[in-house]
């Protein structure tokens, strides 16, 4: 019986050893098992970081780039308002000149026509004043003919 006692525990010790080295190999793999899926882990999230990373400065330079675009359209808008401005301001300018050259021909030209006007009145009263003087002198001689007609002289 001590044999047979010996031999159940010399098979439980074989087999304890054997179940441990299982035990230690599943174990082993387990282990490995983690700290690959560790690794993996570490690696996607380092990944996701700098995919994070470069879509977070691609956003930043196209934010920059639309505000740049925004401010050399302002400022064009600006331009094209001020060169408008300028533009209206001059043809003002212009427009008030040319309509001051207008009067001021349109009052030369009242001025010529009134003097004209003048002038003629003028000659018409000395063309008037010199025929009712004619026919005044014509009156009085053929007057005086009818007088001395009349009174024999």
């Amino acid at each position: 019986m001590k044999k047979l006692l010996l031999n159940v525990a010399a098979l439980a010790l074989i087999v304890g050893a054997v179940s441990c080295r299982e035990v230690q190999e599943k174990a082993n793999e387990a282990g490995n098992a983690v700290e690959n899926a560790a690794n993996d882990a570490a690696n996607a999230t380092g990944d996701a970081v700098n995919s994070a990373g470069d879509a977070l400065e691609s956003a930043g330079n196209s934010v920059k780039d639309a505000a740049n675009n925004a401010a050399n359209a302002a400022g064009d808008a600006v331009d094209a308002t001020g060169n408008a401005i300028e533009n209206a301001a001059d043809a003002t300018v212009e427009g008030a000149k040319d309509a001051a050259n207008a009067t001021k021909d349109a009052a030369n030209n009242a001025i010529d026509a009134t003097k004209d006007a003048a002038n003629n009145a003028v000659d018409a009263t000395k063309d008037a004043a010199n025929n009712a003087a004619n026919a005044t002198k014509d009156a009085a001689n053929g007057a005086v003919d009818k007088v001395k007609k009349a009174t024999g002289h």
